[in-house]
């Protein structure tokens, strides 16, 4: 009753949430937001640009991939020099020249994979001067490139698709911090530590052991964490420990933050285009796939574990092996389900304790593409890149020019969206094929058989998809891992980035085509179905057989014990 009631109370705040903050963010992107142009002005004006110095979708790229480049650079030379600067207080050395690329790499792309122990490798300065400001910094990346594209479906006979720098300084200043703020006083409130004092050493006295008890500046970093996707935690337990996610009003208001900003810009695309019933339609797609996702997960995970039960141990709440007992199996498992079906990465239990079948809903939500609701903003470019192969498959149908929002989608933009959808695939099973090729990828594993796959095939997955969940066991922090893991993540961002971006400006040129009778609907239940079935399809031929040779079999394997 308690999981159904916590379902309820999460669609209706979503909805709401949906209506006001799409609207609001609408009116921020298209300049109607200025109560902060005090500090706002003040910065383009450091930057030399102006809302009114707009840039083609080459100019606007070209900025996008400087200032992550620079951002990458950035990252890197403090976690390379981490132990000469200040607020240290744990006198952590400095990060190795491999981890220091992958960690950059990963907190840039949105991804926040860690092949690290946040308490025992990262200061303090390195946490809030390189981590945290790339969390704030990198969603505002993805939800510029995915209004770009929407001003593409808006715009007529238009050269230009927006600022980047613009865009970024909105969306930081008007969304971001403001939002992250006021959570972040709820975590503090509620109990997430939020400290510079450094570790606390308590003696017990009863078996005479000292134990040092890591804390930090924490309670703030997890607002931004979950509201942009982010997923990386200050320690290394994540949203498991009770630093970070001390109670259960901490631990729904994380999966409603991570839900928060992806499903409300299918409103903002509504109305930024001037029809709210496409928006509606896209999530419908979302919300589809999201709660058959929540369901057989939080089913499986309901069930016994397999092994323990051929053990002769049989469990009435579920699988609880690798849980936080605070917020069961089913709890755990929505949050597993929104988490990787958001490009954010964060866990309140071990993913690598997750049954076969509960494992493969994780696993597959990340390889739809995140468009579940996805990322903040990569989500919904993602989707769209979908919804235009679905409209060129219409098309076909009914033997008409595809058209999209009065757009027709010809040949350049059926291919520009087809290389945006086919990237990670491409990038996810020739990484994992090359690590399971090689005796230094084999290496990395803890268990063998299908469940060692697994954990390799999820480790790629995770980065390709920039999502930054771990399944666990598998030992990342190597050379070879992290030079892998950190070319995964950067193709798994730019090069989905660049063919959106193209494809806005491309869209942004043409003009309107009037509706007639033979025009395809976009905006009802057949069309929703149809984009669905587009996610579904392209997954599956991708991803099944790789799947079928890790989360599948070892689940039939269990079979034999029933």
């Amino acid at each position: 009753m308690g999981f159904f009631l916590t379902l309820l109370t999460l669609v209706v705040l979503l909805g709401v949430t949906w209506r006001y903050l799409g609207s609001y963010m609408e009116a921020v992107f298209n300049g109607r937001v200025h109560f902060l142009g005090f500090i706002e002005k003040p910065v383009y004006k450091l930057l030399g640009t102006s809302p009114s110095q707009e840039q083609t979708w080459k100019r606007y790229a070209s900025a996008l991939v400087i200032f992550s480049a620079v951002s990458i650079a950035f990252t890197y030379v403090i976690l390379r020099i981490q132990g000469s600067l200040p607020l240290n207080p744990q006198h952590l050395s400095s990060v190795g020249s491999a981890l220091s690329f992958n960690t950059s790499a990963s907190f840039v792309t949105n991804t926040n994979w860690q092949n690290y122990g946040g308490e025992t490798t990262m200061s303090y300065f390195s946490q809030i001067g390189a981590l945290t400001v790339q969390q704030f910094v990198s969603p505002a990346v993805g939800i510029a490139v995915a209004i770009a594209m929407v001003r593409g479906f808006s715009r007529r006979k238009s050269a230009t698709i927006g600022n980047f720098w613009v865009d970024i300084t909105r969306c930081m200043f008007y969304i971001l911090l403001p939002v992250a703020f006021v959570f972040g006083i709820i975590f503090v409130g509620q109990g997430a530590v939020e400290t510079l004092a450094g570790t606390a050493s308590f003696h017990d006295v009863l078996n005479g052991v000292t134990q040092t008890i890591a804390r930090g500046p924490i309670g703030f970093m997890e607002s931004i964490k979950q509201l942009g996707t982010n997923g990386g935690g200050f320690l290394n337990a994540n949203s498991a420990t009770t630093f970070e996610n001390p109670t259960g009003l901490t631990n729904f208001l994380s999966i409603y933050l991570l839900l928060a900003i992806p499903f409300a810009l299918t409103y903002t695309f509504g109305k930024m285009v001037g029809s709210i019933r496409h928006g509606r339609a896209l999530l419908a797609a979302m919300v589809i796939l999201f709660g058959v996702w929540v369901g057989f997960t939080s089913y499986g995970e309901h069930q016994n574990n397999p092994v323990v039960a051929a053990a002769g141990i049989h469990s009435t709440v579920g699988n609880t092996e690798g849980k936080e007992v605070r917020f069961g199996d089913t709890s755990s498992a929505l949050l597993g389900i929104a988490s990787t079906s958001t490009s954010t990465g964060s866990a309140n239990g071990s993913y690598d304790s997750y049954t076969p079948i509960g494992g493969l809903g994780l696993l597959t939500g990340m390889m739809l593409g995140e468009v579940t609701p996805g990322g903040t903003g990569s989500g919904l470019y993602t989707m769209l890149l979908y919804a235009l192969i679905a409209v060129f498959i219409g098309g076909l149908m009914i033997g008409r020019t595809p058209e999209y929002l009065g757009k027709k989608i010809q040949a350049r933009e059926v291919k520009l969206a087809g290389l945006g959808a086919l990237v990670m695939p491409m990038v996810v099973l020739i990484i994992t094929a090359i690590a399971v090729s090689l005796a230094v990828g084999r290496a990395g594993p803890l268990n063998a058989g299908p469940h060692g796959f697994t954990e390799i095939l999820y480790a790629i997955t995770s980065q390709g998809n920039n999502n930054g969940s771990a399944f666990g066991g598998l030992t990342g922090n190597t050379p070879f891992y992290n030079v892998i893991g950190g070319i995964a993540m950067l193709l798994g961002r730019f090069a989905i980035i660049i063919p959106a971006l193209a494809l806005g400006g491309a869209l942004a040129e043409k003009d309107v085509v009037p509706e007639s009778l033979g025009t395809f609907r976009t905006d009802n239940p057949m069309f929703v179905g149809l984009v669905i079935g587009v996610i579904l399809i392209i997954g599956g031929l991708t991803f099944f057989p790789a799947l079928s040779l890790g989360p599948i079999v070892e689940q039939l394997s269990h079979t034999r014990f029933f």
